[in-house]
């Protein structure tokens, strides 16, 4: 499974990037507009740091806009996903986008059908929001077995994203499945290689080893 970080702060990407193992990145307006830059200026140094899928958002509702919003995305880098809202505005842009060339993130995912059409337009993946789902009591865990299974049936390319990933059980669960790619805050992507047993160990062993008999004569 791929491992993304869902984030606009480039001092957060750099940090994650370190480990190397984020595989991407993904951003959303929200995410930008806490940042106060200008989005392709931000888009560009983010390229810089991973080289891996980076989407970005169109903010456009009509399908013509989100067309040419998202082809001057797409030729700033190109590592560059266009992130286009699952309406049905976003669905006439995806084909479009897809048609020619342009990879397309279908976002705002929240059922089944809305993942099927997705695929249909030619999505190159789609973001299922499972931790949004949870929020108003539906298992945002299953409706990922659900696209996954209705993908396989039909031999769809769609990759299913993870996203809206509140902890890493959810993580956990999604690997577990097959989701394709997970997305992630920092703070999560952080949790993962954290486990009290590792760090007591880790004490244990050092302490022991400052412990240890002297060996000179």
């Amino acid at each position: 499974m791929k491992l993304y970080l869902d984030t606009g702060s480039v001092k957060e990407i750099r940090e994650a990037a370190s480990y190397g193992l984020v595989d991407g990145i993904t951003t959303n307006p929200s995410l930008v507009s806490k940042e106060g830059r200008d989005f392709k200026d931000l888009l560009l140094e983010i390229c810089g740091i991973v080289d891996g899928p980076i989407s970005a958002e169109v903010v456009s509702i009509e399908a013509a806009a989100m067309v040419k919003e998202g082809k001057e995305l797409a030729k700033l880098h190109k590592n560059i996903v266009v992130k286009c809202p699952l309406i049905p505005e976003g669905l006439k842009a995806t084909k479009q986008l897809s048609s020619e060339g342009i990879r397309v993130n279908v976002t705002l995912c929240f059922s089944p059908t809305q993942a099927l059409l997705a695929a249909k337009a030619g999505a190159w993946c789609v973001s299922p929001f499972i931790g949004r789902l949870d929020d108003v009591s539906s298992n945002g865990m299953e409706l990922i077995r659900q696209i996954l299974t209705i993908y396989e049936n039909y031999n769809f390319t769609t990759q299913v994203l993870v996203a809206s990933v509140r902890h890493p059980q959810h993580v956990v669960e999604a690997a577990l499945i097959g989701g394709h790619i997970c997305t992630m805050p920092y703070a999560v992507f952080q949790q993962l290689v954290k486990h009290p047993l590792t760090d007591n160990g880790l004490q244990k062993f050092l302490s022991d080893w400052e412990a240890r008999p002297s060996t000179k004569a």
